[in-house]
C-alpha cells in the first residue's frame, strides 16, 4: 500500500522511548497556530511510499532500533488509517515496536466503521502519545480551528481499552500558559487509568521560517517563547493535581 508521506527521520530520540525511525505522514486536518510543520497540512503535497519500502529501510539498521522502534507523527497519522494500520502490521511482524504520535482528532466513537478500523489500528499499536491541545472547547477552536471532543473522547477510549499513553502539551504564554487550564488538563489525566507520563512542550518559534517561506501568516508572531522557569511552574501546577508517582511528568 502507499501513502503520502512529508519526510523520514532516521534517528529520532523525542518521540517516544529509545532510538526511533520516525514517519512524518502528510495530512492535517486542524490548523494549530504553533504547529511547527505546516508543510504537512496538505497531503497532496506529500510524496508517495510503500510500506514495505518504510520497513526495509528500518530492518536495514534493526539493531539500531532494538530500544526503540518505528513512530508514525505528522501531519496526522490517522488521517491515512489503512496505510498507517498495514505500516504497523508490518513493523509487528518484524518485531518492530510501534508508537503513534497523534492529536486523535479522527477519532469518531459513532461511525461503526471507522471504530472496526481503530480498533485494528490499535491492536498493532504499543504506545500512543496523545497530544491534548487546549482543555476548553471554545479556546480549543480557536487555537486549533476544530473541537477538542474526539480527543477527549479517544483518551477516554485508550483507557478503556488500557493502551499506555503519553500525554503531550504544549504550554504557550497567553494561551495555555494559564492555571486553571494547567489544572483542567491534570484533572482529566486523574480519569485516565493508562497515562504513563505528561511531557509539558514549552512553545517555541522555530517553524515560524516555514510560515514565511510559504506565505503564511503566522499569528503567534508576538508571543514569546515560554521561559524555563515557566516550564517548571507548569509542571508544579500539574503535580498539584497528581499525586507522586501516579504520572511521571516532564
Amino acid at each position: 500500500m502507499k501513502g503520502k508521506i512529508h519526510s523520514v527521520e532516521s534517528f529520532g530520540t523525542v518521540d517516544g522511548p529509545g532510538v526511533r525511525y520516525v514517519v512524518f505522514f502528510q495530512g492535517c486536518p486542524m490548523r494549530c497556530r504553533y504547529c511547527h510543520n505546516p508543510d504537512t497540512w496538505e497531503i497532496s503535497n506529500g510524496k508517495e511510499m510503500e510500506t514495505g519500502d518504510i520497513i526495509n529501510n528500518i530492518l536495514r539498521n534493526k539493531e539500531f532500533y532494538a530500544s526503540g522502534g518505528i513512530t508514525a507523527t505528522g501531519g496526522e497519522p490517522m488521517v491515512q488509517m489503512d496505510f498507517l494500520t498495514e505500516l504497523f502490521v508490518k513493523a509487528k511482524e518484524n518485531g518492530i515496536s510501534t508508537c503513534l504520535d497523534t492529536s486523535g482528532v479522527m477519532f469518531n466513537d459513532n461511525d461503526m466503521a471507522q471504530m472496526d478500523k481503530t480498533n485494528r489500528l490499535m491492536q498493532v499499536t504499543d504506545l500512543v502519545m496523545l497530544d491534548i491541545k487546549h482543555m476548553d472547547e471554545e479556546e480549543h477552536i480557536k487555537l486549533t480551528g476544530q473541537s477538542g471532543h474526539n480527543i477527549r473522547s479517544f483518551a477516554k477510549y485508550l483507557s478503556k481499552i488500557g493502551k499506555p499513553v503519553w500525554i503531550r502539551h504544549v504550554v504557550v504564554p497567553g494561551i495555555t500558559y494559564d492555571k486553571k487550564e494547567l489544572e483542567n488538563l491534570a484533572r482529566f489525566v486523574k480519569t485516565l487509568s493508562n497515562v504513563e507520563k505528561v511531557e509539558v512542550l514549552p512553545y517555541h518559534s522555530m517553524g515560524r521560517v516555514k510560515y514565511d517561506n510559504m506565505g503564511i501568516e503566522y499569528s503567534l508572531k508576538d508571543t514569546p517563547q515560554l521561559t524555563k522557569e515557566e516550564k517548571e511552574n507548569a509542571n508544579n501546577i500539574i503535580k498539584s493535581i497528581l499525586e507522586d508517582g501516579e504520572v511521571n511528568i516532564v
